[in-house]
């Protein structure tokens, strides 16, 4: 994912999620019209002619409101404008320019980032002259477009990412990066600290971006390891659903700048929707993770067991069983070391290149004892398997049908790579190609 973020604002019921639904092709975000409706944020990657990005979704932005919703919003509103690159600024052609228009743009000014004026519903050439009222907000030409019907659409994301720089290889960092991530108050800090103070070897600090402010170099074992720190976010504000979006937005970053994910539980809590959410986001950007499940001193031993915990979130994480699960105190000290040596090895498993001649040996004899199964009256021969990538491991198995193989076939042949080659903490890629 592009760390370039474009945050879309504007007044309530001015067409943002249509917006975010036409660019997206998808209705990702509720679409209804009643002012108020989008209280999630709502946020997705794109690419447009080679150029990738992250947009967020806003709620209707109301700058003085005392409805306690409204504000909600408008933290979340405030958060994304901070945390953004660019903002687009959506505004109403049907209702002409309002004083609620000529508030939030002044706010926007004040923020001191690129801003791209939208005047939404200009469905027809002839609507153009609606366009002209909207000069006088001083943030330069407004852009005129129909997020309904689309018009317009491809100019606008020419001019958005105009300034987006084309996806380059980036020169691989190293040290070891471990992003300690998981949602509020689960012990990110405490665990950072309590691995710095437990080998008692900083090194430095270092400046990260203006969204993730310090990643902490410790050594550990004669070599450096940078801990990309995600925690510190309730002090960013009291009202609980920014708070969460602002994690949710923080742990994104965190993920695309490490090796290893070091996603933390809260043993006292057990495993609830939001844990589940970090760790999909985390496989979804294909990155090794390790789930450290901390303040295990508070748990009762004689009633919950380390293995049944672990059970109940091999449950939980279905697909993601292969995550190895540790059981830590920051707070104790207890088995903190133990995270730095697993996040070392699942490093090491996803940097591991297989010879061809071992993945055919161990591949095959599995295919020939359970062979690809199909609807169509054609037979899926599959000839051979080689390692074509690592980091994260990609495995391609050349057949003569590759689009007749079955997703269910695709996870077996993954849950076969485990068990002869382990890759223990590693999201698995498996492509059919034609032979």
């Amino acid at each position: 994912m592009s760390l370039h973020i474009v945050a879309i604002v504007g007044r309530p019921n001015v067409g943002k999620s249509t917006l975010f639904n036409r660019i997206f092709g998808s209705r990702e975000a509720i679409v209804f019209d009643t002012p108020g409706v989008t209280r999630d944020r709502r946020y997705a990657e794109a690419e447009w002619a080679g150029k990738s990005f992250t947009m967020i979704d806003t709620g209707g932005f109301v700058p003085e409101s005392d409805d306690i919703f409204e504000k909600a919003i408008r933290e979340q509103a405030n958060i994304a404008i901070e945390e953004a690159d660019s903002i687009v600024f959506v505004v109403d052609a049907l209702e002409g320019l309002t004083p609620l228009d000529r508030e939030i743009a002044a706010i926007l000014r004040r923020s001191n980032k690129p801003i791209h004026l939208v005047v939404n519903k200009i469905d027809s050439e002839q609507r153009e002259n609606s366009t002209a009222e909207f000069y006088s907000l001083g943030l330069g030409e407004p852009i005129g477009i129909a997020a309904l019907g689309g018009r317009q659409i491809g100019d606008f994301l020419d001019l958005i990412t105009a300034d987006i720089k084309k996806a380059t290889r980036v020169k691989k960092e190293k040290r070891l990066r471990l992003a300690v991530i998981g949602k509020p108050n689960v012990g990110k800090s405490s665990l950072v600290n309590a691995l710095i103070g437990k080998t008692r070897q900083v090194v430095t600090a270092i400046p990260g971006t203006t969204r993730d402010p310090i990643d902490t170099i410790l050594e550990y074992q004669d070599e450096e390891i940078i801990l990309v720190d995600t925690a510190g976010l309730r002090k960013r504000s009291k009202i609980t659903e920014s708070i969460e979006f602002y994690s949710t937005i923080r742990t994104l970053h965190a993920i695309e700048r490490s090796d290893v994910a070091v996603i933390l539980f809260d043993a006292t809590q057990g495993v609830d929707k939001q844990d589940l959410q970090i760790v999909d986001a985390t496989m979804e950007r294909h990155r090794a993770a390790v789930i450290v499940v901390n303040k295990w001193d508070l748990v009762e031993k004689e009633t919950n067991t380390a293995r049944d915990y672990e059970l109940a979130i091999e449950r939980n994480l279905g697909l993601y069983d292969f995550l190895p699960v540790i059981f830590v105190s920051a707070l104790t000290k207890q088995r903190i070391t133990k995270v730095i040596d697993t996040a070392k090895e699942v490093h090491k498993q996803q940097s591991r290149r297989i010879s061809t001649s071992a993945l055919n040996k161990a591949m095959m004899a599995e295919i020939e004892k359970n062979p690809p199964k199909t609807s169509s009256s054609k037979e899926i021969k599959i000839k051979f398997a080689t390692q074509i990538k690592t980091n994260p491991p990609m495995i391609a198995f050349f057949c003569n049908h590759p689009k007749l193989v079955q997703e269910s076939y695709k996870r077996f042949l993954m849950n076969k790579l485990r068990e002869h080659f382990g890759f223990i903490g590693v999201p698995l890629g498996v492509v059919f190609k034609e032979k």
